[in-house]
């Protein structure tokens, strides 16, 4: 089977305005070098700083194919990758964030490993120090953790969503087109042999990081809620738990009143009790809102995102080259 392009890189950038043309001219130079024929998708999530002008200009001073994926508005970083991945047309394609954080070398990494080891379809890379503080370090460990006991898939720690895939691995995760993405669970989902390179993460280039604390936890409940359904067992499991303890405390009351003609004391303990069931009921409820939520969401079958536009460097070319030719028969024109 043949490719357009050798390898396919996929960029979704949101707000990196100080940093997508330098990470094109390293990554250009890189692929030079090696003689690599590649291909870059840069993916515009719906920047409010000056990102789609940078890459209007890489895009008319590309030499090589690049090609800007411009959405609608901001979708999130999981739908900029699927429209990423969904313009790749390589043999290879590789995941790199825009904020200079992941190496070109790396890169070239991935691929002399795939192209030397056919036994694998896809090298993810996989941080061996983070630069994070020590509570956001303790809640990633939890996570893992807690999903990895309640997935029917293997997460990895520290694994990204920076890895080279070969087009087989590519289109078996455009294949699950689900609304809520979890890339790191689809990557798992869909199995194929990965191997897990380490590498470090280099400072971020300019600007700040696009993550929050609470941004993190949103995106490890979406991964518990797309790849499990142990919070649902959870609830009946302490549904149940609390039945059976309300039932004895029953019993113990009823015995206490016939036996000892005790009369039926502790108002706070009632009040108490009510406070506690209402409260893990209303629990119980959200859960199972979640699930139904997204189920409501996934039968819709909304797209993922909307492309406003697409610019691709090859079609500017033979524009470029067409009013050249124009401007020629003009002058030509001119002169008889």
């Amino acid at each position: 089977m043949s490719f357009p392009c050798k390898l396919s890189v996929v960029v979704p950038c949101y707000n990196e305005e100080g940093n997508v043309s330098r990470l094109y001219d390293e990554t250009l130079m890189v692929m030079r070098e090696r003689g690599i024929s590649f291909e870059v998708i840069f993916v515009d999530d719906g920047s409010t700083d000056g990102t789609m002008r940078q890459l209007e200009a890489i895009a008319g001073r590309a030499h090589s194919g690049v090609r800007v994926v411009e959405l609608s508005r901001n979708f999130g970083k999981e739908a900029g990758i699927y429209a990423g991945l969904r313009n790749a047309s390589g043999e290879y394609t590789v995941i790199m964030d825009g904020d200079m954080q992941q190496s070109p070398e790396v890169v070239l990494q991935m691929y002399d490993w795939l192209e030397s080891h056919p036994e694998d379809d896809c090298v993810a890379a996989v941080q061996e120090k983070r630069r994070e503080g020590a509570v956001i370090s303790f809640f990633k460990r939890c996570f893992y953790s807690v999903i990895n006991r309640a997935a029917s898939v293997e997460f990895v720690a520290g694994a990204s969503d920076f890895r080279m895939m070969r087009r087989n691995v590519v289109d078996a995760v455009l294949e699950v087109s689900d609304y809520y993405r979890f890339s790191k669970g689809i990557f798992s989902f869909v199995g194929f042999k990965t191997h897990y390179m380490p590498y470090e993460a280099r400072p971020r280039g300019s600007g700040k990081t696009k993550w929050s604390f609470f941004g993190l936890i949103r995106y490890a409940i979406d991964g518990i809620l797309g790849f499990s359904t142990a919070p649902l067992r959870i609830t009946t499991w302490v549904g149940l738990v609390l039945s059976v303890l309300s039932f004895l405390y029953l019993v113990v009351v009823v015995v206490k009143k016939l036996i000892y003609g005790d009369p039926v004391q502790g108002y706070p303990t009632i009040v108490s009790l009510i406070l506690l069931l209402g409260g893990l009921q209303l629990l119980a409820l959200g859960v199972i809102g979640e699930y139904l939520g997204r189920t409501y969401m996934e039968v819709k079958h909304r797209p993922v995102y909307f492309q406003r536009r697409v610019i691709d460097s090859r079609d500017m070319k033979k524009t470029d080259s067409a009013d050249a030719q124009s401007d020629e028969n003009t002058e030509y024109n001119n002169r008889e």
